[in-house]
Parts: structure tokens; sequence; C-alpha cells
């Protein structure tokens, strides 16, 4: 039986852009992507504000399309998202993201605007675990993914509600309009039910993980950052995020979401099925820990906890904006001033720190 692969090279500022578009031929990216085709570029922006290990790095962006521009990838769209907590145009510039857009000539669509993308109603073929339920009107997706190839472009990262997250998550974005809020009780199945969406109207699926830095703890945003030195890529999602829990010292298959999908066969999240070419990452623990902070709280009360049962109530009326204000506020206005300004301070000293600088000169 064949094995899914995932590339693992580990890298350093000064040869990063060669090691992705290297780790790209590593990972067979001709395999998964057609070439007569658009490509959607699809960063992860968690937060606007620039925060070591919480979205798409600048060297990550641009490695991508210097390796898919090396095959012959050269019709390349940036697609972006938004969300209820976070600007899509404040977050590409703060992480410096345009900057390579511009200089590589690439279009920029945003998902949510009517010019830009047209949402259409679709049925699927795969039987859903929970879209159907939690979109009973039906299932809208943007009319201008189908029939063309996606990379993501996630991090390596912790997430409160879903233990990681990485390239599968990635298209809760992407595919989601801002009411995907609506489905976070059911969050693991959603992410299974996205992939096999994806995969029936993608022509093609591939991802970038950046590992320079990676994010322990409350992620996506309030995470400590360590500097890792690691990038990965693989045209199986299952397998990229189940080799990133692996690293930051989970057991992949007790992932919900990775176990959900890797049963469903839409990739593999059994170690043991996957091909790691590159490095050796069997001896590596980081030893990650998800933990808590004030929003995580409140919605495992409301979202997992005792009051599930009323989260129509609290989600689905204008009583949603008192909780994403009340989210805005404790991110933007409480936690990254003082804590988080310090943290990106002190990263700044790193090799990693001091690249995302000079991106910024």
């Amino acid at each position: 039986m064949t094995r899914s692969k995932v590339a693992v090279l580990r890298t350093r500022p000064d040869r990063v852009l060669e090691d992705y578009r290297r780790l790209m031929s590593m990972g067979e990216v001709d395999r998964c992507l057609a070439k007569d085709q658009k490509t959607i570029l699809k960063d992860n922006i968690s937060w606007h504000f620039y925060y070591p290990g919480a979205n798409t790095t600048p060297w990550q962006l641009e490695g991508a399309v210097l390796g898919l521009r090396d095959r012959g990838y050269a019709d390349l769209v940036a697609v972006h998202n938004n969300t209820v907590v976070t600007d899509p145009y404040k977050g590409e510039k703060l992480n410096k993201l345009d900057p390579i857009y511009r200089k590589y000539g690439i279009e920029e669509r945003f998902n949510f605007l009517p010019d830009d993308i047209r949402w259409v109603r679709y049925q699927p073929r795969a039987k859903m675990l929970a879209l159907d339920m939690v979109y009973p009107d039906g299932i809208h997706l943007p009319e201008y993914f189908f029939g063309k190839n996606i990379v993501h472009l996630p991090t390596v990262k912790c997430h409160i509600y879903t233990t990681t997250t990485g390239a599968m998550k990635n298209a809760f974005g992407g595919l989601l309009n801002t009411r995907r809020h609506y489905t976070h009780t059911w969050i693991h199945e959603t992410l299974v039910d996205l992939l096999a969406i994806q995969q029936e109207i993608h022509s093609g699926l591939f991802a970038l993980m950046d590992g320079t830095t990676a994010g322990s703890g409350p992620g996506p945003r309030t995470m400590i950052p360590f500097q890792k030195d690691l990038i990965l890529a693989s045209g199986d999602q299952v397998a990229i995020d189940a080799v990133a829990a692996k690293l930051m010292g989970f057991d992949p298959m007790s992932i919900k979401y990775i176990r959900l999908a890797h049963e469903a066969g839409l990739g593999a999240g059994r170690m043991d099925e996957i091909e790691i070419v590159g490095e050796d990452i069997s001896r590596i623990n980081w030893g990650f820990q998800v933990g808590d902070n004030v929003p995580s709280l409140v919605g495992d009360f409301l979202w997992f906890g005792p009051m599930k049962r009323m989260q129509k109530l609290f989600f689905h009326t204008p009583l949603v904006y008192l909780f994403v204000f009340a989210s805005f506020f404790y991110h933007d206005y409480i936690w990254y001033p003082w804590k988080g300004k310090r943290v990106v301070e002190a990263h700044r000293s790193t090799s990693w720190g001091q690249l995302f600088d000079q991106y910024a000169s």
C-alpha cells in the first residue's frame, strides 16, 4: 500500500526560500496540483497583528510563490477571508504579505466581497457529519473555488478548541462565510466535512506549513512562541496535520478531527501510514500544551458545556455581537498591549524576528 508522504526540512533564515522550493519538490507538488488550472494561495491570518507563530509568514508565502512558478504554476491568485475578530486588510499589511503579492503581480480576492466572490449552494456527494445539520437551508460555498487548485499556508500551533490547527482548519475560513461560528460545537466534524468537500471541488490540494516559530498554549492567538526551524509540505491534509501534532507532542489519532478524517478515508492520520522524507523527526517531542484563556473558558461553557442547547439564542441572534466585541476587546486591547507586545519584542531578537524585520523594511 502506498503511504502518504510528508516532507519535513530543517531550515534557517539565510536559505529558507530555497528550502521551501526544495520542500515542494520533496512533497511532490506536481502530483498534487493540476498544471492547467488557476492556483489559489490561501494564507492563514489568525490575528491581524503580527504575532510569532500565529500567521502565515512572509517567507512561507514567498517560498510558495517561487516554488510554484519554478514548476510552471504561473496563474496564481490570493484569496482572503473575513472573520468576526480579524481584519484581513490590516492582517496582510501588518504581517508583510501584501508586498509579496505586489512584487510578484498576484491578484487578490476577498471572499466576503460580493464583487470578488459569489456564494452558491452546493450539495456534497460525501455524507456530511455536521454541515447538513448546522446549515439546514443548504451549504453555500464560494463559486470561485470550484475547479481550481488550492495551496494552504498554515503554521504549526495549538488551538483552544481543536488542540492543534493546520491544513484542515485553514479551509474553515475560506469555504465558510462569516457565520462559521455556528459550527463550533461540531468543529471537528466540520473540518472533516470541509476536507471531503475540498476533495470534490478542487482540481488539486497541497499544504505548506511553517514551523520556523511554533505556538504552544491557548492558540491560535495568545500563544507562547518557540523557535523550531522546521517547515513541512504534503498533498495529504490529514497527514501533514498528524505530523505537526506529533511534533508538538500530541498523539495524532487522539485528536478527533484527525481520527475522523482518517476513518473516513480522506487521508492518513496514523504515523505508521505516513512516509516522512527529509528530516528525521522520530525522536522529536516539543511537549506543547493547549491551556485556556478567558475566551476559551467562555466558549467551552457556551459551545461544549451545559449552555450549548441555547447556543442559537446566543450565536444566531444579535446577541452574538456582544461576544464578538468581548473577544475583540480582550485580544486587541487587553492581552496584546499588556502581554503580546512583550512577546513580539522578545521575538525580534531571534533570527526569525530579524528576518521579519527585513521584510518589514
